[in-house]
């Protein structure tokens, strides 16, 4: 199914399954998509390098990265390497090992954020929302 996520600030994308098809500033959604439309600015998702937030347990570590935008991770701090854990959470999630671009043939990797405050209103892995703020 196509889904058309529109920022505040005209930026969109178009999304089929967990690639996006288009990208730009003067896109109108097609008939039949689904539409989104954020109260922020549609952004690539970043990739969390270093050793993932503290929590009680390895999905809430996850989720941690995913509420600050990011939607890749390296686990480079020794122990969150070894954490077979950690790492089955990030996989589970569908978090890649590298930022997001958004652009067409991507993956539907991205984060949407607030223009008052720049927190994290949503985050976008392979086209599902994985996060949003309520």
């Amino acid at each position: 199914m196509l889904t058309f996520h529109q920022g505040a600030d005209g930026f969109s994308v178009l999304v089929d399954r967990d690639r996006i098809v288009a990208a730009g500033r003067k896109l109108a959604p097609p008939d039949g998509a689904r539409v989104r439309a954020w109260p922020g600015e549609l952004r690539p998702g970043a990739l969390w390098t270093g050793a993932l937030p503290d929590a009680p347990s390895a999905r809430e570590r996850v989720y941690a990265a995913l509420r600050a935008g990011a939607t890749g991770v390296v686990l480079d701090a020794d122990a969150d390497r070894q954490d077979p854990e950690l790492r089955a959470a990030a996989t589970r999630v569908g978090m890649g090992s590298a930022a997001g671009r958004l652009a067409a043939g991507e993956r539907a990797d991205f984060a949407v954020f607030d223009d008052f405050d720049d927190a994290c209103i949503a985050t976008v892995v392979a086209g599902r929302i994985v996060h949003r703020r309520r």
